[in-house]
C-alpha cells in the first residue's frame, strides 16, 4: 500500500509560485478559497455539511460565541447575559447600535423570530432543532432584552452555535425550509454570500456594519476545484490563497514552497469508521439497506478489535495527528477520554474468538457464516473526494479478512455519501465530525430522538442508533452544574458509544494548512496556540486576513496583528458576560460544524 501522491506537476512541486506582484493584481484583496466539498444548503435551518455550516459561520452569529483565543464563551449578537439563581431563566441583552448588513436594526426580535421559528417549525429543526429541546419559551421583552425560559437549568449556554437570522427577511418567505438564501442574504457576521452558484461557487463580500469594524479584505469567493491536487496546484499557481484539508503528502510538499506558509494545527475532528447497527427512523421502523448481521453487537465489537487505528494514523497519516479514544478530541481536554487501555484495541485473535464463541461458524473459503447461514460480506462506503479513505480501506479490508469477514469498498461523491448514510444505505463508512467546545450538541445526536423521518428529513443522527441508557446519561450531563461531575458524565457517555460498537474513532487528525504568505499574512488561529485558521469556531481566521500590500503600505503597521484589534474590543463588551459566565459556572455553549 502507499500514501497519498501528490499529482501535481511533473518533476513534483517545481511550478515556481506566482510573484507577489502578479498574484496581487489579480485578486485585489479578495481571499479566495478552494471549495471542494459539498454545499447541501446555505440556508442555516437546513445546512449540516461542514463546508456549507463554515460559510454560514461567516454570515452568521449566535447570540454568544467562542473566543480566538482559548474557545472561551464571549459576547456576540448579545453584548451581555444573565442567568436566574434556578438556571431556568436566561436573560440576554443587546446592544441598541447593531445592525445588519443591510442597515436595517438588529434587535432581540430577531432572535425571538428564529428561535420561534424552529419550535413552530419542524421543517426547521434538521440542522439545530436538538439545541432547544430544553427551552420553553422564548421572549423579547423588548428591542433589546431577549429571555429564554428552560424546562430545567442546563450547563451549556442555550445562545450558542445556533444562528439568529433576520425577521425581515425570513419572516417574509413563504416557506423558510425551501428558502435557498444562495444570493444578496443579509446577515450580522463579517462576510455575507452575494451568489453561490455550484458552476462558479461562492461569492461574500465584506459587511461594511460588522459590529467590531468592516474586514480589512473586500471578501472571499470559494472557487471550486475537482479535488484536493488541483486545489494545490492552484495555491502554486496563485489562483487561491489558501487552502485545508491537506493531506500529509500534499501538506510536507508545500512545506519548502516559496511564498507558502504551511500551518499544522491542532484538530478538531475525529476520524471514524461507523458501523451500521440497525438504522431506524423516528418511528422505530427499519430503514436502508444496511446487513442484518451488523445488529449483532458481538460483531462489531470484533471489527473494532480487526482494525489496527495506530498503524492508520501512521501509515494513512503519516504521524500527523494523535491516537482518538472517545468522541471529543484531545484539543478539548475537559471531556477528553483519556486512557490508553481502550477495551477493543487492535487484538485479532481475541476478535476471531469473539466471533467463534458467538456462533459465526468460519466457512472453507476463509469467510464466515453469518448467524442465519450467509457468508458475511460488507461494504465500506468511503468519499472518492478524500484520498485517505481509499487508504484506510486498503488497509481494513485485509484485516477484516484476516478475521472471515469479506469487504468491498465503495467510493462515492460526498453528497452520495451523506444521503446513503442519513438513510442507512451502507454497512460501514468512514465519517468524521468538527467538535466544538462543548460536547452537548454531539452528544445530543445520539439520542433516539435525532433519529430522522422515514425520507431522511427531520433530525440529524451521528450513527442510526439508539440507546435508552444513553439518552439518560446525556440528560444528566446536559442539566449538570457541577464541571467535575459533568465531565465524567461526558466521558460516560462516550464510553456507552464506544462500548456499542457503531462509531469506531480511528484518530484526531491535525488540520494541515497553507496560504499565500506574499498576498496575506498574519492570520488569527484558534486557539492562539498551535491552532487553526479555517474551520474554527467563529470567523476569527478568515476575518483576520490581512492584505500584504496594504501591510507594507502602512509601514509599522506591519507588525500588527488583527488580534490586537479585535480582542481588546471583545474585552471591553466581555466584561459584563464574563463576570456572568465565571459566577454561573459551566454554562458553556455548544458548537459544531458537521460533516
Amino acid at each position: 500500500m502507499t500514501t497519498a501522491a501528490i499529482g501535481l506537476v511533473p518533476g513534483g512541486l517545481a511550478l515556481p509560485a506566482a510573484s507577489a506582484a502578479e498574484t496581487e493584481a489579480e485578486s485585489g484583496t479578495t481571499l479566495k478559497l478552494p471549495l471542494t466539498g459539498d454545499i447541501d444548503s446555505l440556508n442555516p435551518f437546513i445546512a449540516i455539511l461542514a463546508t456549507s455550516t463554515n460559510i454560514l459561520g461567516l454570515q452568521y452569529e449566535g447570540l454568544v460565541g467562542y473566543s480566538a483565543e482559548n474557545n472561551e464563551v464571549i459576547p456576540e449578537m448579545a453584548e451581555s447575559w444573565e442567568t436566574s439563581e434556578d438556571g431556568i431563566t436566561w436573560t440576554y441583552t443587546f446592544a441598541e447600535d447593531r445592525v445588519w448588513s443591510d442597515g436595517e436594526p438588529l434587535t432581540a426580535n430577531d432572535a425571538a423570530w428564529t428561535f420561534q421559528a424552529i419550535q413552530e417549525n419542524d421543517t426547521l429543526k434538521q440542522a439545530n432543532g436538538s439545541l432547544l429541546e430544553n427551552v420553553v419559551s422564548v421572549e423579547a421583552v423588548d428591542d433589546y432584552t431577549l429571555v429564554l425560559t428552560l424546562n430545567e437549568a442546563q450547563a451549556p449556554n442555550p445562545g450558542s452555535v445556533l444562528p439568529v437570522v433576520p425577521e425581515h427577511i425570513w419572516s417574509e418567505v413563504e416557506d423558510p425550509a425551501t428558502f435557498e438564501n444562495s444570493s444578496d442574504a443579509v446577515g450580522s457576521g463579517p462576510f455575507t454570500v452575494v451568489d453561490y452558484n455550484p458552476t462558479s461557487g461562492v461569492t461574500m463580500k465584506a459587511n461594511p456594519n460588522y459590529w467590531r469594524g468592516e474586514a480589512k479584505i473586500d471578501g472571499v469567493t470559494y472557487v471550486p476545484y475537482r479535488n484536493g491536487d488541483a486545489a494545490v496546484q492552484a495555491l502554486l499557481t496563485g489562483e487561491i490563497d489558501m487552502i485545508n484539508g491537506l493531506t500529509p503528502a500534499q501538506f510536507q510538499a508545500l512545506e519548502s514552497e516559496e511564498n507558502i506558509t504551511t500551518n499544522s494545527g491542532a484538530g478538531r475532528r475525529y476520524q471514524a469508521m461507523n458501523i451500521n447497527s440497525g438504522t431506524k427512523d423516528i418511528d422505530g421502523n427499519y430503514m436502508g439497506n444496511g446487513n442484518p448481521a451488523l445488529r449483532d453487537v458481538e460483531l462489531r465489537k470484533a471489527i473494532v478489535m480487526a482494525i489496527d487505528s495506530n498503524t492508520l494514523l501512521e501509515r494513512v497519516l503519516e504521524g500527523l495527528g494523535t491516537p482518538a479514544t472517545g468522541e471529543i478530541p484531545a484539543v478539548y481536554p475537559l471531556y477528553h477520554w483519556d486512557t490508553e487501555e481502550l477495551p477493543y484495541a487492535f487484538n485479532p485473535e481475541e476478535a476471531n474468538r469473539i466471533l467463534d464463541e458467538a456462533g459465526y461458524e468460519m466457512g472453507a473459503d476463509g469467510v464466515r457464516l453469518d448467524l442465519e447461514g450467509n457468508p458475511l460480506e460488507l461494504r465500506l462506503m468511503g468519499r472518492n473526494s478524500d484520498p485517505t479513505h481509499q487508504q484506510m480501506a486498503d488497509f481494513i479490508i485485509p484485516w477484516l479478512a484476516d478475521i472471515g469477514i469479506s469487504v468491498t469498498s465503495e467510493m462515492k461523491a460526498p453528497a452520495q455519501v451523506n444521503d446513503d448514510s442519513v438513510l442507512g444505505n451502507y454497512d460501514m463508512y468512514f465519517t468524521g465530525w468538527g467538535i466544538g467546545p462543548d460536547p452537548d450538541f454531539q452528544m445530543s445526536i445520539n439520542q433516539c430522538s435525532s433519529r430522522p423521518n422515514a425520507d431522511g428529513t427531520g433530525a440529524t443522527s451521528e450513527s442510526n442508533w439508539c440507546s435508552p441508557e444513553f439518552d439518560e446519561i446525556y440528560a444528566a450531563q446536559h442539566t449538570e452544574l457541577d464541571q467535575e461531575r459533568r465531565s465524567e458524565l461526558v466521558i460516560e457517555a462516550q464510553k456507552l458509544i464506544y462500548d456499542a460498537a457503531v462509531n469506531n474513532v480511528l484518530y484526531y487528525a491535525d488540520a494541515l494548512e497553507a496560504y499565500r504568505s506574499d498576498r496575506f499574512e498574519p492570520f488569527v488561529t484558534q486557539p492562539a496556540e498551535g491552532g487553526v485558521i479555517l474551520g474554527q469556531n467563529g470567523p476569527w481566521g478568515i476575518y483576520s486576513a490581512t492584505p500584504v500590500a496594504s501591510i507594507e503600505a502602512e509601514g509599522a503597521a506591519s507588525t500588527t496583528n488583527p488580534a490586537a484589534v479585535i480582542l481588546p474590543i471583545a474585552g471591553v463588551l466581555l466584561i459584563g458576560g464574563l463576570l456572568a459566565f465565571f459566577l454561573i459556572k459551566r454554562r458553556r455553549s455548544t458548537a459544531d460544524e458537521r460533516e
